[in-house]
């Protein structure tokens, strides 16, 4: 076996770490605060033969004597109450494994949303520093809602590949701007730009488990066609062979890798196997989990003695008041959803393992982050077989659902479950996702491992501890120092705080006292161990909002109610003024404000005020190969009418395959020649499909086909008329009763010439090579216009 120098770093030195980052710069004459590290200056000689003359050493950057590998897992939309290690009911034997050689952390909060999270965890500044005040798909004109990460905030990952760092992202994204994400880039915010030499994953905020849009660095690729394909696979498989290679390659260079799987994000997809593995242990319902997983925290410890089980919304109904199918149907969404967890943190185990198998787990310092924000209520009451429906405001019914119970989390599915189930996972708190003024959206499980720095295995830390608090940490394992500037452009400070300190002292005082929270309306301050918080809005209410100055501040101590049970506002008004002072001082600081709680209306460009790549443009001309291009950065069709026209070259025989189309399986529009027959296809949420036929093959030779959806008006959604013309000619007309007002997918792409992912029209084929375009096609000029 061959000798491996393994880079180690006793106790001792991780206690004194912070003292030595400035000694350790000073002994190695680098400049590590100003990135990149400057070259010294050239020499110059006056000897004409190289043969007398020495050369200089060669100017390397390498990382500090003893910086360890740094692992960061990211878990998406799953809750507190909802992994074994912290007492839920879901299987997390890899989760299980590190807390018993490392630390568990019960005291952790993210931003309530994945992409505030994403950007404040990697950049070690709060969510609107870095302009990411919600999701990309609902930025604004406003500073700290812009979606675009400014240059001020260098993310920890180029801080540490400009330190010597070999760095990859394995997975979901989420951090690019939507209409900085086609052809025309800019590429500054796609992570190759962002401090990674290496990203295999999706850009947007969710994908298809078993049909992912994958990129490898900034160029798109098909997914390996291997037997059950599914994403978390494939990804940990690229994290896991980019790992070997380097440390086969470079063994004293460190790494760091980003491994943030789209899971446990709906789609809910995951191999029947794992699901049932669950089989009947839902049935018993929310309400006696919420109860179970309490109890089982409080035995394990980690949720303080005499914690009460906060009490759940009032819209989520009592389980046994529910009628059997109800029952039924979300008893396997739950099944679902904790398969999907368990196959996770199993393919985080596959990682683990590949680590060990290299000697490098040692010297890892590992973060598992169990959760981007809490268990997801965006599946409404009862759950949806087709997610987009919740973004187009369309109410799924059960009766229509469980006909779907035996395909739920297959590849015609695109499902989500039940808001019952997402309190449920939060436990023992009484909020979900979104809320940011409920640790139900914000407290988050974490551990971390590193026996090269931390002297106990299976402890507990209770410290006050934020997102932000990761890359400060990083760093100072690292021994390296905050840099004041970065690629020539000066920095806003780090606002969070190392957690080095509670690594080997449990009961060390809390460092990070104060830290406001806020999302779409609902916020709240933590300050030396109180909250005062107001819950202005629930998941499940998108459209109208109350006014802002009508919300009713709660006070909390936290120190004394973990679960934030015991509301002590009337109790202490002063001390819950001077906390909402606090809170506006804070919001104001870090560009919180103004608030903007709207939800729906941000993801239309026009009304949100950000940048729409297409602006007021009517008219699109696209070409083969333009494939791959995302619903924001492709012209809005949405509640207008529009014309395609397609210049094409019919080979002998006929064509067929796709024309252009937008969007996929559940959801999207198609047209498309099949038995050399022009047909349109409108898909609507994958529930109902309104399909146009022409009854005759085009000859061979050069055609026009156009299709002409003239839009009823009177609103959003409504339905128009379809007609196909070809060289001139009507050859057919048909209703498409209703259209999709908001979005088709988060996903799914407009392809010229194919359908990639899953297809729109059924009996085409999937995927680019069984739906590709067998004759030519010159052009297609797509043509909008509004109606009134």
């Amino acid at each position: 076996m061959r000798k491996k120098t393994v880079r180690t770093m006793g106790i001792m030195q991780g206690i004194l770490l912070a003292g030595l980052i400035s000694s350790v710069s000073a002994k190695e004459k680098l400049d590590r605060r100003t990135l990149p590290i400057q070259e010294p200056e050239r020499p110059t000689y006056s000897e004409l033969d190289v043969r007398n003359v020495k050369a200089p050493p060669r100017f390397e950057i390498k990382a500090p004597k003893g910086a360890p590998n740094v692992v960061i897992v990211l878990i998406d939309d799953v809750g507190f109450g909802a992994t074994s290690t912290f007492g839920g009911p879901i299987k997390t034997p890899t989760l299980d494994g590190l807390a018993a050689e490392g630390l568990r952390f019960n005291n952790f909060h993210t931003t309530a949303l994945c992409s505030p999270t994403r950007n404040a965890l990697k950049t070690g500044r709060n969510h609107h520093t870095t302009n990411t005040g919600s999701i990309m798909e609902t930025a604004t004109a406003f500073p700290g809602n812009t979606g675009q990460i400014p240059n001020s905030v260098a993310p920890l990952a180029e801080m540490l590949r400009l330190n010597g760092y070999s760095t990859g992202a394995f997975g979901k994204w989420h951090e690019t701007a939507a209409w900085e994400t086609s052809v025309s880039g800019p590429y500054d915010r796609w992570p190759t730009h962002q401090g990674f030499d290496k990203f295999y994953g999706f850009i947007g905020g969710e994908t298809d488990q078993w049909y992912p849009l994958i990129y490898d660095g900034i160029t798109r690729v098909t997914p390996p066609h291997t037997k059950g394909y599914h994403f978390t696979v494939d990804m940990t498989d690229q994290a896991i062979n980019w790992v070997k290679a380097q440390q086969s390659m470079t063994p004293d260079k460190p790494f760091f890798v980003y491994y943030a799987t789209g899971a446990v994000h709906a789609p809910h997809h995951v191999p029947k196997v794992w699901a049932d593995k669950y089989k009947g242990q839902f049935d018993k319902g929310w309400d006696q989990v919420r109860k179970e997983t309490t109890a089982r925290q409080l035995e394990l410890g980690v949720i303080p003695a005499g914690t009460q089980l906060a009490p759940k919304p009032e819209e989520i109904v009592d389980w046994d008041s529910l009628p059997d199918a109800n029952r039924r149907l979300f008893a396997r969404q739950a099944e679902v959803f904790a398969g999907f967890m368990e196959q996770t943190d199993h393919e985080v185990g596959r990682l683990v393992q590949a680590l060990e198998e290299i000697g490098e787990m040692d010297n890892t310092l590992f973060i598992y982050i169990a959760g981007d924000n809490g268990t997801s209520a965006e599946g409404g009451f009862v759950g949806m077989y087709n997610e987009m429906t919740y973004f187009n405001s369309v109410t799924e019914k059960v009766e229509d659902l469980v006909p779907l119970i035996d395909e739920w989390g297959g590849p015609y599915t695109f499902p989500h479950m039940a808001a019952g189930w997402a309190v449920a996972f939060d436990a023992p708190f009484s909020w979900t996702k979104q809320v940011a003024s409920d640790f139900g959206g914000t407290r988050n499980g974490m551990v971390i491992r590193w026996p090269n720095g931390i002297e106990g295995k299976g402890g507990l830390r209770t410290q006050f501890t934020h997102c932000i608090d990761i890359a400060p940490t990083i760093l100072e394992a690292a021994t390296l120092p905050e840099p004041k500037s970065v690629n020539g452009t000066p920095q806003t400070p780090i606002e969070g705080t190392s957690l080095l300190y509670t690594f080997n002292d449990a009961q060390a005082k809390e460092r990070h006292t104060t830290q406001y929270f806020e999302m779409f309306g609902n916020r709240a301050i933590y300050h030396e161990g109180w909250l005062a918080r107001t819950l202005h809005r629930a998941p499940w209410e998108a459209l109208e909002q109350p006014p802002l100055t009508s919300d009713v501040w709660d006070l909390y101590n936290v120190k004394e109610d973990f679960s934030l049970t015991r509301n002590l506002a009337a109790e202490e008004p002063k001390r819950l003024e001077k906390l909402k002072k606090l809170f506006m001082k804070e919001a104001e600081k870090y560009h919180a404000l103004p608030i903007d709680d709207r939800v729906i209306e941000r993801m239309n460009p026009a009304l949100a005020g950000r940048p729409d790549l297409l602006g007021d443009r009517t008219s699109l001309t696209l070409y083969d190969g333009m494939n791959g291009m995302l619903e924001n950065t492709f012209m809005n069709v949405k509640n207008r009418s529009k014309t395609i026209t397609a210049e094409l070259v019919i080979p002998e025989g006929g064509a067929n395959g796709v024309i252009l189309a937008q969007g996929g399986r559940f959801g999207g529009w198609c047209l498309y020649m099949q038995g050399g027959k022009p047909v349109y296809t409108y898909n609507f949420l994958g529930l109902d499909r309104y399909t146009v036929a022409a009854p005759d093959a085009v000859p061979a030779g050069s055609a026009t086909v156009v299709l002409d959806f003239v839009y009823d008006g009177g609103g959003l959604g409504k339905g128009g008329l379809a007609t196909l013309s070809v060289n001139g000619k009507k050859v057919a007309e048909g209703r498409i009763e209703k259209t999709q007002p908001l979005i088709f997918s988060a996903d799914e792409t407009a392809d010229v010439g194919l359908d990639n992912q899953t297809p729109v029209a059924e009996g085409i084929g999937i995927g680019r090579d069984e739906t590709r375009f067998t004759g030519k096609i010159h052009k297609i000029i797509l043509d909008v216009k509004d109606v009134k």
